[in-house]
């Protein structure tokens, strides 16, 4: 940062100083814990007094919605009510004997903190599944509930398929969290509404008549649509049932005719006019609608709810599994869409940039992570045209940056103290792009290991930056590069490099990844975060993030001229503190991608800054 780069000549005197913190409430965000590891025991108990009640053995509780999404409605938290764990992804089965929450590498610090450890074991996913607990907790065999709502097709063949060998059934079972939960809350019912055709790039009903394409060609006469945000993709409209993604709740019948049945709370809907062919249901008719199908209808395997599949069995309609016909077309966006997210990118780099500004003057002067939060969304705020964050502000100093997924709260809320790093992960939501950014932050001085750390990391990022790769790749093929420089250290992260990102939808968004687990080849259009990172338990966490997109790379003078080629484009611009940088451990390639990034950060950045910041940026970017 500006602190430590050499001295300009022509840089002018500040004329005042960033107030020291911005106090202000954010509109966005709370800082009170949700749950406390004290509920976990009583609630425990609460649950096995019903599956006694009910006669089974056991219980799944995943942390899914019947859309089987990542993002879930306060009404749909039942995990995190159960056991306390409140991140967003894990699950939990239930004995009379014993407890366990499954959760990846992410997860593992912010668990333990969060439940009670005499009652629910930590269970790595997915080295250990739920169905090889539940093989071990119910020696002998026995009967496990679950709410067919709340598990794919997928899931439950492979649940189904591995029991049945140790004589355990899996027993549909109305929810009984439900059941217990007695302060519930009422399902979400914000307002829908349209999001601009020139922001799309495509009419709904252009978008209707090409996923009909998609079902007459394959011969299959409806799609089930489950997902939100495919909903939300195809018929160009925005909502809020969930916290921070601007998703409309709901399922969807789509006609290989182009016609589509919409089933979702009327009153949502007041004022939007919905396409020709668009007809509005009361989402009580759901299931009866599934059994007056004709077949063959697509259901997607891996997003499906069995009990959606279990109705049209029922009625003898014939079912061919297939993936989303919508994910593809949502996840390779419109050259309108990248334009749009372009000039998102451009005034959150300026928001995220200003915010650089004051930390640089207050990082040593006693601010907490919650003054840091609260600062960034108040620069964004101020910037203009924020509707949302576009998730919880991560923000980690010390110890706390080595959780990946940390949100503070009044209780963890920590003073950044010096010669530590500082981790902050934020996003916003514009009406014209979704964003997510990350910064490591020096708070004065950083040691020689958080350097070499920190330095590893960026290597990783900048392989990723400059990727050059043949159509028909996956992230799966391209994760390794970012992993190299850690690998040859000895060390690595036990996340994904990156993940899909929407336009004013999903911060997270499939089926495009940069992951060992990815098999979707990318395409030109799709966006994605390139974040690779490194955490020390109980000292602090690195990791540094840009949005890319996939191009079509420019031709290479002696290149195969019948070979295609992708690339990325950079989407983020904001400075990467120079401080943390070791320089002799950077190639000349590497050397010159970070200059060249900077100077369009300065370029592109610059000139939305008052005279103070714009001269701080000129040092923040300053060549290596």
């Amino acid at each position: 940062m500006a602190r430590h780069a050499p001295p300009l000549d022509n840089r002018p005197p500040r004329r005042h100083r960033p107030p020291m913190t911005d106090t202000s409430p954010t509109r966005f965000q709370s800082f009170a814990a949700t749950t406390h590891p004290d509920q976990g025991p009583p609630r425990l108990a609460e649950l096995r007094a019903e599956m006694a009640a009910q006669n089974v053995d056991a219980v799944l509780v995943p942390r899914a919605d019947a859309h089987q999404g990542e993002y879930v409605a306060a009404r749909d938290e039942r995990l995190a009510w159960l056991t306390g764990f409140t991140g967003s992804a894990g699950s939990a089965a239930v004995s009379q004997a014993r407890a366990a929450v499954f959760v990846d590498g992410r997860y593992t610090l912010q668990v333990r903190a969060q439940t009670a450890p005499d009652s629910f074991e930590t269970v790595a996913f997915p080295q250990t599944k739920p169905e090889d607990w539940l093989i071990d907790a119910l020696k002998g065999g026995g009967t496990v509930a679950y709410d067919p709502w709340l598990h794919t097709m997928d899931e439950e063949k492979r649940l189904s398929s591995k029991l049945t060998h140790y004589q355990i059934r899996l027993q549909p079972t109305p929810n009984l969290i439900d059941a217990i939960w007695a302060d519930q809350p009422i399902p979400p019912s914000a307002k829908v509404r349209t999001w601009p055709e020139t922001l799309a790039g495509q009419s709904a009903s252009e978008k209707l008549s090409r996923i009909a394409a998609t079902l007459t060609k394959a011969a299959q006469s409806a799609f089930v649509i489950t997902q939100p945000d495919s909903l939300c993709w195809l018929l160009n409209i925005r909502g809020g049932d969930v916290h921070h993604t601007p998703l409309v709740q709901g399922f969807a019948i789509m006609h290989a005719d182009a016609t589509l049945d919409l089933f979702a709370d009327p009153a949502k809907f007041d004022g939007v006019d919905l396409p020709d062919g668009v007809t509005l249901h009361d989402p009580a008719t759901f299931e009866t609608a599934l059994a007056d199908l004709r077949g063959p209808v697509r259901l997607d395997p891996s997003t499906t709810a069995i009990a959606i599949a279990q109705a049209l069995i029922a009625a003898k309609i014939a079912i061919a599994k297939g993936a989303d016909p919508c994910a593809i077309p949502k996840a390779a966006k419109s050259p309108a869409e990248i334009a749009a997210t372009r000039a998102a990118h451009l005034r959150d780099g300026a928001a995220v940039t200003r915010f650089l500004v004051w930390f640089d003057h207050h990082c040593t002067t006693g601010i907490t992570e919650i003054d840091c939060v609260r600062a960034l969304e108040n620069f964004r705020s101020d910037t203009g045209g924020l509707l949302d964050v576009s998730f919880p502000t991560i923000a980690g100093s010390g110890p706390n940056g080595a959780i990946v997924h940390y949100r503070v709260t009044e209780d963890t809320n920590r003073t950044l103290n010096p010669g530590e790093l500082f981790l902050i992960d934020s996003g916003a939501q514009y009406q014209d792009g979704t964003t997510d950014i990350t910064r490591t932050l020096a708070v004065g001085d950083p040691g020689p290991e958080e350097k070499a750390a920190f330095t590893q990391v960026l290597k990783g990022m900048i392989a990723i930056h400059l990727a050059r790769f043949p159509k028909g790749l996956s992230g799966r093929e391209l994760d390794a590069l970012a992993r190299m420089a850690l690998w040859q250290a000895g060390r690595d992260y036990d996340h994904g490099t990156g993940h899909g990102v929407g336009v004013y939808l999903g911060v997270h968004e499939g089926p495009q990844r940069l992951s060992r687990a990815s098999t979707t080849p990318l395409e030109p259009g799709m966006i994605l975060s390139n974040e690779p990172g490194y955490y020390r338990e109980g000292s602090f966490g690195i990791r540094i993030e840009n949005l890319i997109t996939v191009i079509e790379a420019p031709g290479v003078a002696g290149g195969d001229a019948h070979r295609d080629m992708y690339a990325f484009e950079t989407l983020t611009f904001a400075p990467i503190d120079r401080h943390l940088i070791d320089r002799a451990a950077l190639s000349p390639a590497e050397r010159a991608w970070i200059d060249a990034y900077h100077a369009q950060v300065a370029d592109k950045i610059g000139p939305q800054l008052d005279a103070d910041a714009a001269a701080w940026l000129s040092q923040a970017t300053a060549p290596l």
